[in-house]
């Protein structure tokens, strides 16, 4: 019988959904709440391509969240209602111990809530989704899996893992690079396989997932080798708010010569850095894109931005040895940002990188496909899409663990 899975992608203001068919993976309902604001939350949804849309005057808890959806939107839908078989979480960080997609039992709850301390961001709100979803949908609690953005990052080297301090750090604590975005590069690696028709184990890629949360990584017959950001979500590119890679010791400064306490040093680097800072007008690239022309703070922001992914890039094509099947641009920015590919990929011209110019342009807004000039190396545009990868890799987990009552 053809089973549907639930994902929920639950974020610090928002719970994104979808309901998708494990048959061939199409997407029956798609939504997402949005709670940020104190005095309202909106609700958009499409069903079989129907949009609908809804707006409550009060702020959402989780449970609230999951009750609408649940209430209002699949209860209203018995033929999609009756046939969720599982529920798949978006969850960053797995931690030391989880390098793969998971039931969730008491044990995971423990091991997920233990990688708060490396994510204290996300996981902790991804642990409230999942204690929401328990209660809301409690048929279902023996079938919520969870799907981890570090797993696919999972198979990266000590060589490239380690940060050089004293080893015990790494054996004692876990301290060491675990990378992020990892559904969303999982997706990408997927579509590249297809579209380029180069199987996953014969695959080279770097994929930029650039957004309001910012990494790239490199993929090397398959397997993600490396990638920009490290223990937290903070390393590596510039990004929104985030301040990417810093010298250690600006964090030292800050609280010897500037007094700061560590929150403060923690709020300025997460919250106030990245583009904002830069820029001191907005995290939104658009904002910055609108005004590169003739305001000098947003011109400077994107050139930094584009200047640390130009290195990780380099570096990153070094370690396919130059054998590379493709650059694939992924993430609000990267699927969306003309301006962004242009200048990334006029600094890599030397290498064999040509853009077209026109291709560029039309591949933005959810559109997928080449950019680059006829007989020049690939540069792909892939619009993310987690949920697909979450369903994939729920039903499998639950398909092994419950053979008999599948196949029924």
């Amino acid at each position: 019988m053809n089973k549907l899975i639930l994902v929920l992608n639950f974020g610090s203001s928002s719970l994104k959904f979808s309901v998708i068919s494990n048959k061939n993976y199409f997407i029956k309902l798609k939504g997402i709440i949005e709670f940020s604001n104190f005095e309202k939350t909106k609700i958009s949804w499409k069903i079989f391509e129907k949009d609908y849309n809804s707006t409550i005057y009060k702020n959402f808890s989780y449970e609230d969240a999951l009750n609408f959806l649940l209430v209002n939107i699949l209860k209203k839908q018995p033929e999609i209602f009756f046939n969720i078989d599982c529920i798949g979480h978006r969850i960053v960080h797995g931690g030391r111990e989880i390098k793969t997609s998971v039931l969730i039992t008491n044990k995971i709850l423990e091991y997920i809530k233990d990688a708060c301390k490396f994510s204290p961001l996300h996981n902790p709100i991804n642990l409230l989704g999942i204690k929401a979803s328990f209660n809301i949908f409690p048929n279902l609690k023996k079938k919520n899996v969870a799907v981890f953005d570090t797993s696919f990052h999972s198979y990266i080297s000590k060589v490239a893992y380690l940060y050089a301090i004293p080893y015990e750090f790494y054996t004692k604590y876990g301290i060491k690079k675990y990378g992020a975005h990892g559904i969303s590069c999982q997706y990408s690696m997927y579509r590249s396989s297809k579209i380029l028709d180069i199987k996953i184990p014969d695959l080279n890629l770097i994929i930029c997932h650039l957004g309001s949360g910012a990494s790239v990584s490199v993929v090397k017959k398959g397997v993600c080798i490396d990638t920009s950001m490290g223990l937290t979500p903070l390393e590596g590119l510039v990004m929104g708010t985030r301040s990417g890679d810093i010298d250690p010791s600006i964090i030292f400064f800050m609280h010897q010569e500037l007094k700061l306490s560590m929150n403060e040093i923690s709020n300025i680097i997460i919250y106030k850095s990245g583009l904002f800072g830069l820029s001191g007008i907005s995290n939104d690239c658009r904002d910055l894109e609108n005004k590169y022309g003739y305001d000098s703070r947003s011109k400077l922001a994107i050139d930094v931005f584009c200047y640390r992914l130009l290195k990780y890039i380099s570096f990153y094509i070094s370690l396919v040895s130059g054998k590379l099947n493709a650059i694939v641009f992924t993430g609000g920015i990267g699927e969306n940002s003309d301006l962004i590919r242009t200048i990334i990929i006029s600094k890599l011209s030397f290498l064999g990188f040509k853009l077209d110019v026109k291709k560029n342009l039309l591949v933005r807004f959810g559109k997928e496909g080449f950019i680059n000039e006829v007989n020049t190396i690939p540069i792909l545009v892939i619009p993310s899409n987690e949920d697909l990868v979450i369903a994939r890799e729920s039903f499998s987990v639950i398909k092994k663990l419950f053979k008999d009552e599948i196949s029924k």
